[in-house]
């Protein structure tokens, strides 16, 4: 059996063997298959979602679009290979927030967001869910502050690792709520899961996607979410705004970018096929199965929110002294 990365290059391969393809772009784009860089393991909430664009692209542009997952070193892997592709608007990068995040926390990274990247459009944006062992007797937000407070950092809050946007967003929180806790970086958010759910840590912030899996076990429970209104597949659940916290707002957000210097019609045109994709009601319905909603907008819009972000999460990084060589 192919190994996935060998499966995708014998992929490509016949892609490119192929007659050339009357493609529905400015100057007949595209005209071989496009390949979307995810920068993540296959199968996690990221991915999932990037497959579901990747398949509705494939049907509206005329195309192939085929995902190629490049994980390691907190996206950096991907993303700079993204950024050191062609810029011909047939090597795409399902970007994330690590984009706003990573240029503060990786000292010696070998790509530079704002001049390696053409910004395409916002897709999705995720809440971060605060989740607690039902044991711990924790049953609100308000509760879980006077816990923190009464043993100050002895509540173990666990992440996907150090550097994170649920790490960052822990720092966050902690910065706001004043409490001090104390951060249990994993090599993933399973295992940190794994011991939330057996006692280990008291708590976790995480993200939606990865989070609406296991709250519908019962295993684990949800304090509260992130964003403006509450999570469609967690209608239960406040948000940090409603329980007392309306300045903690850690959302994960995900979008498509292109190498730096794609032509400006190709740009044009993927924008426009992306939200008319996400203004379908089955998209929208899919992405709240995955814990996510749709963000629409411009190639500029798009990149003055990841400026936007980026100055943000800039703040927490150095508040927290977060370096990762």
């Amino acid at each position: 059996m192919l190994s996935p990365f060998r499966s995708m290059a014998l992929l490509a391969a016949l892609g490119a063997a192929a007659p050339a393809l009357a493609g529905n772009g400015p100057a007949g784009y595209p005209a071989r298959p496009v390949t979307l860089v995810v920068p993540f393991s296959p199968g996690g909430g990221s991915d999932n979602i990037a497959r579901y664009v990747a398949s509705r692209l494939n049907e509206r542009i005329g195309s192939s679009v085929i995902v190629e997952n490049r994980p390691g070193a907190g996206t950096n892997i991907g993303n700079e290979f993204a950024a050191r592709a062609q810029a011909d608007g047939y090597t795409l990068l399902f970007g994330q927030v690590t984009l706003s995040i990573n240029p503060h926390v990786y000292p010696k990274l070998r790509y530079d967001v704002a001049k390696d990247f053409t910004p395409i459009a916002q897709i999705a944006s995720s809440p971060t869910v605060l989740l607690v062992n039902p044991a711990s007797g924790i049953k609100d937000v308000k509760g879980f502050v006077a816990y923190a407070q009464q043993h100050p950092g002895q509540l173990n809050y666990g992440s996907g690792g150090t550097g994170t946007s649920v790490h960052l967003a822990g720092q966050l929180f902690e910065s706001i709520a004043k409490v001090e806790m104390t951060h249990v970086p994993y090599k993933g958010s399973s295992p940190a899961v794994v011991d939330l759910i057996g006692g280990q840590i008291q708590a976790m912030f995480d993200t939606a996607p990865s989070a609406l899996p296991q709250l519908a076990g019962g295993k684990v429970a949800a304090l509260a979410v992130t964003g403006p209104q509450r999570l469609e597949g967690l209608p239960d659940v406040p948000t940090f705004s409603e329980a007392g916290y309306p300045a903690f707002d850690a959302p994960v957000w995900y979008g498509l970018v292109a190498p730096a210097g794609t032509p400006a019609p190709v740009v044009s045109y993927l924008n426009e096929q992306v939200n008319l994709i996400l203004d379908e009601p089955a998209t929208r319905q899919r992405l709240a199965q995955l814990g996510s909603v749709p963000a629409k907008g411009s190639p500029q819009a798009f990149g003055d929110f990841m400026a936007k972000e980026s100055k943000r999460w800039q703040e927490v990084v150095q508040s927290a002294r977060v370096s990762l060589d």
